[in-house]
């Protein structure tokens, strides 16, 4: 059955998440994340928050990545968050951007992020046996010193990349495009995961396809579109050139990619088309919203996330989203 989530940026005082989640919970949505991007507050704390003011909704990370935050540090977190929320969490790994602020440059990620899935699972599993890996291992000896919850915590990956499917297949249960909301790549990563788990001895269908981006919604359309624009400027120079059936003029790409790395995102924004927008972004009137998420499901989409801002005030769009567009979308399932 697809699910919906609400995904939260994390740059609220911390006694705000459990009610946003408890909100999130009680108009019906199936899942929340939390982000963990660069430079915002770590998932985990806001995580933890959630955890114990929800009941009955799924929960987790995506996605936090192995360069910043250790595997070590990665599964002590999750293991956490899965015991405070009665074993709803999951786990979201990607690659993460804007890594060169910190001064990294990771090489061989796609083994890094297959290694790092493992070594998380290898901890949780309180395994005292070695884990030999280029880049993530462990000497053995010793394993996680408390009583875990569940070894068998879901995984995400969050990746836009073949070979990364492929290589991390085994470890995972998800995959999300992140930034997107563009139907016609989801046959594209369908047919890829299909193929890997295949070769990898699974079933295809065991993995899901999670798309998620940014949402504005408001009763006004032009207003939400234009609020998504400005939202979007921030990570489409990161997204747009990896999306296989969007060809992007360079010089615009170039341009958007200017005006995005002075901070200048009304600028950045304007250049948006509102075709360009409708592949990146969930922005419209709630009718709007509806049909786009079933759109989305129809071509295969197993979770649709709707992240950051929701409205043009948050508290407006989680409301628009809660009270307009789930129920609609509920009535034409």
């Amino acid at each position: 059955m697809p699910q919906l989530a609400i995904a939260f940026q994390t740059d609220k005082p911390i006694h705000t998440y459990g009610a946003l989640a408890a909100a999130v919970e009680a108009y019906g949505f199936d899942v929340v994340t939390v982000y963990n991007d660069m430079l915002y507050q770590p998932a985990w704390l806001p995580l933890l928050e959630m955890a114990r003011a929800t009941r009955r909704i799924r929960l987790g990370v995506a996605a936090v990545n192995p360069f910043t935050c250790h595997p070590i540090n990665i599964a002590g977190n999750i293991a956490l968050i899965d015991e405070a929320s009665g074993g709803r969490a999951y786990l979201g790994i990607a690659r993460g951007a804007w890594l060169d602020f910190a001064g990294l440059y990771p090489r061989r990620t796609t083994k890094a992020l297959r290694e790092a899935l493992a070594c998380v699972r290898h901890l949780l599993r309180c395994s005292p046996e070695p884990l030999a890996g280029e880049i993530f291992s462990l000497a053995g000896g010793d394993s996680l010193r408390w009583e875990i919850l569940r070894a068998d915590i879901p995984f995400l990956l969050g990746t836009w990349g073949e070979q990364t499917i492929r290589t991390c297949i085994g470890e995972i249960s998800e995959v999300k495009i992140g930034g997107s909301a563009n139907p016609e790549v989801v046959p594209h990563f369908r047919a890829i995961i299909d193929s890997a788990a295949e070769a990898a001895g699974r079933r295809g269908n065991e993995i899901g396809i999670v798309m998620g981006a940014v949402c504005v919604v408001d009763e006004d359309g032009a207003q939400a579109r234009a609020a998504a624009r400005r939202e979007v400027a921030l990570y489409l120079p990161v997204v747009a050139g990896l999306d296989p059936t969007v060809q992007l003029d360079p010089e615009l790409l170039a341009r958007i990619k200017a005006a995005a790395a002075v901070y200048d995102f009304a600028s950045a924004g304007a250049l948006v088309s509102d075709a360009l927008l409708q592949r990146f972004a969930f922005a419209g009137t709630p009718a709007a919203l509806v049909e786009h998420v079933e759109a989305l499901f129809a071509a295969g989409a197993t979770r649709v996330e709707l992240g950051t801002p929701h409205g043009l005030t948050p508290e407006r769009g989680l409301r628009l989203l809660g009270e307009r567009v789930l129920p609609m979308l509920q009535r034409r399932a």
